[in-house]
């Protein structure tokens, strides 16, 4: 606790120094005690500076995502219930999370990379995900069964929503079912996973993995996403963006999972979508692509549909087909 409020502290007066005496009083601990908080801040890779008769400071223009910077901004509940752990690289935070969830691991451990090798989307597609992201998983086991799986993406999506919007100060939609949307260009997207109990029928556990556009590679996007993808920044993000957009998703999706249909997720997620009233190609598992337009949302997150030539809606699962715009 004391590093995460030595963090805080440093972090709150970005540039000016701070003495060790002054962080002790303030955090009523003693100088040893902030001592070995930078130190070991230091050993997370926050570069500290330290100055002889000046005290220490974080440098203006350090990006600073590690475990301590997310928690020092989190809200008493989800930060008592959730453990975040930081890491610099995985192949992807989903599969890692769920090798710990056949382990045993408890609800609300948070898994975050700094970047992923092997990221994934829906249907197994790739996920790009270079370094200045930001790609986190949460473990949840709840008492729910598989059709109503779904809402725990609807929830995610509505909590990212939130947290990006107040991040970029730019208006965020929802596409259907897992996408979220800045000025018509993906800047998030949402994978949940989940393990299920045969013989109860009930969800084991399940996974929700996100992963953040919070600025565009330096080298650019890839061709195949030029068309598609944005980033929440159009410029140099501000120091600490992603501390604090990770800080701001669990913030608001915790307080809404304990809740479930009661926090009332269900009319935001239908306000805020991108596709209603718009024409679309649908491409079944199996089939044809046909061609509809978005009517939209109903009780169990499935998106409406009339297709051309059809004059009775259709409700479509996010598991039996994927839209795009035409």
């Amino acid at each position: 606790m004391v590093k995460q409020e030595v963090l805080a502290a440093l972090d709150a007066v970005r540039g000016q120094y701070i003495s060790g005496q002054e962080l002790a009083a303030r955090l009523g601990v003693s100088r040893t005690a902030v001592w070995k908080a930078v130190a070991a801040l230091r050993s997370d890779g926050i570069p500290i500076e330290a100055v002889t008769n000046r005290g220490y400071t974080l440098p203006k223009n350090v990006d600073v995502l590690n475990a301590a910077a997310i928690v020092a901004q989190m809200n008493a509940d989800p930060m008592n219930a959730l453990q975040i752990e930081v890491v610099d690289r995985l192949p992807g935070t989903n599969a890692a999370l769920r090798a710990r969830a056949d382990d045993g691991a408890r609800e609300g451990l948070v898994l975050i990379a700094q970047a992923q090798s092997a990221g994934r989307g829906r249907g197994g597609h790739s996920f790009y995900s270079p370094p200045g992201g930001l790609y986190l998983s949460v473990l949840l086991r709840p008492e729910i069964g598989a059709r109503q799986a779904v809402s725990l993406t609807a929830m995610a999506a509505v909590a990212a929503a939130r947290a990006a919007e107040g991040l970029c100060r730019t208006p965020i939609q929802i596409k259907w079912v897992n996408d979220l949307w800045k000025d018509g260009k993906k800047v998030c997207g949402i994978l949940t996973e989940a393990a299920l109990d045969l013989e109860s029928g009930m969800l084991d556990y399940a996974v929700l993995g996100l992963g953040f556009n919070v600025a565009a590679p330096a080298e650019g996007w890839p061709a195949d996403l030029q068309e598609v993808a944005g980033a929440l920044y159009d410029g140099t993000p501000a120091p600490g963006a992603r501390a604090t957009l990770a800080a701001a998703f669990l913030n608001e999706f915790w307080p809404m999972y304990r809740a479930g249909n009661r926090s009332g997720f269900l009319e935001e997620y239908r306000r805020r979508q991108a596709l209603v009233g718009r024409r679309v190609c649908v491409a079944p598992r199996r089939g044809e692509p046909r061609q509809a337009v978005v009517l939209g949302i109903d009780d169990e997150c499935k998106l409406v549909v009339r297709f051309d030539g059809e004059s009775r809606p259709a409700a479509l699962n996010s598991g039996e087909a994927s839209v795009r715009l035409l």
